[in-house]
């Protein structure tokens, strides 16, 4: 009786690591005996704003199950992108490919914003990025311009990373 009118003891959630976005939903069917059975797809991107970023894919009989899946391997699946001016710009133009799919991503001036559209703009702001051009070229499906785009940021390489790569001193380069 001691316990009336209060409510239970509640560990306070600690807060996320990441954020996550669901990027597609994808319904697919399997045609068995039966007739066609009908599962999800789901792919998930994950990043911290601070230029750590992951996606994954994940497969269900629920969408919620299939998303939870997704956000697992993408916790898996997480690396460093390289990022310039206090994590606002990528450092140089880069084109990732994957499949039909290009995806083109550029430094821009300040004030500029995320010029990218769907899983390309969902990307980059999961990365703290908040100037950049791009531009997809090709085939549009969410699965390659996801992998295309992962693919570009993986070859950005800043002045100092390219300098190390020639044995040259920064200065000598600017």
């Amino acid at each position: 009786m001691a316990n009336e009118g209060r409510k239970p003891f509640r560990k306070p959630r600690e807060p996320k690591e990441f954020d996550d976005v669901v990027v597609s939903i994808n319904r697919v069917s399997k045609t068995v005996k039966g007739g066609r059975r009908m599962r999800f797809a789901a792919l998930v991107v994950i990043g911290d704003h601070k230029g750590r970023i992951g996606f994954g894919m994940g497969k269900a009989a629920e969408v919620p199950d299939a998303i939870k899946k997704a956000s697992e391997a993408a916790n898996k699946n997480v690396f460093r992108v390289q990022l310039v001016e206090n994590n606002r710009t990528v450092p140089s133009p880069a084109i990732g490919k994957h499949g039909a799919t290009s995806v083109v991503l550029k430094p821009a001036a300040p004030g500029t914003g995320v010029i990218a559209g769907g899983a390309v703009r969902s990307i980059l702001e999961l990365a703290g990025v908040s100037d950049v051009l791009s531009k997809v070229i090709g085939s549009r499906t969410s699965v390659n311009v996801v992998y295309a785009t992962l693919d570009a940021l993986a070859r950005m390489r800043t002045v100092d990373d390219v300098a190390k790569l020639r044995d040259k001193k920064v200065s000598e380069i600017r």
